[in-house]
């Protein structure tokens, strides 16, 4: 799998309780953009209309070759997924008070372009420092480990 974005900021903001893949309702112009890496997940979220899933907020920079066939950038755009995961993503959001969260766009093996969500929670702010803490231990003995 080829990674184009990753949203390194919801893994600090929340925690991910369950993972899915969907895929995206996209124009022509979109995939060649998003092929080149040239969008922003990163202030983006799902949200659950009428029994579809929609992210919004997904700024996908305009193709410079498309010509007056250009979309709007950050536009609501559907995403794929079977109707239990939908309801189960609903049900959650309903009962829970957690979040649904986009984590990475990536090509798929057959070259289609796939979005990772997340059903996330948000983390105190104890938990963020409790977070940051473990990484840079983990940071700390890789490096000492590759000097000796």
């Amino acid at each position: 799998m080829k990674y184009l974005a990753n949203n390194k900021k919801a893994f600090h903001e929340y925690h991910i309780l369950e993972k899915f893949e969907a895929g995206m309702v996209l124009e022509g112009n979109e995939v060649k953009s998003i092929r080149q890496g040239k969008l922003s997940i990163q202030e983006a979220y799902v949200e659950i209309r009428q029994n579809e899933a929609w992210i919004v907020g997904m700024n996908v920079t305009p193709y410079e070759q498309a010509g007056v066939f250009r979309s709007d950038p950050v536009r609501a755009r559907k995403l794929l997924l079977h109707r239990r995961e939908i309801n189960q993503l609903y049900d959650a959001v309903k009962q829970q008070g957690v979040t649904i969260v986009p984590l990475s766009v990536y090509l798929s093996p057959r070259g289609h372009i796939k979005l990772e969500i997340g059903l996330a929670k948000g983390k105190k702010l104890y938990d963020k420092r409790e977070s940051q803490k473990e990484r840079d231990t983990k940071r700390y003995l890789d490096r000492y480990l590759k000097t000796n």
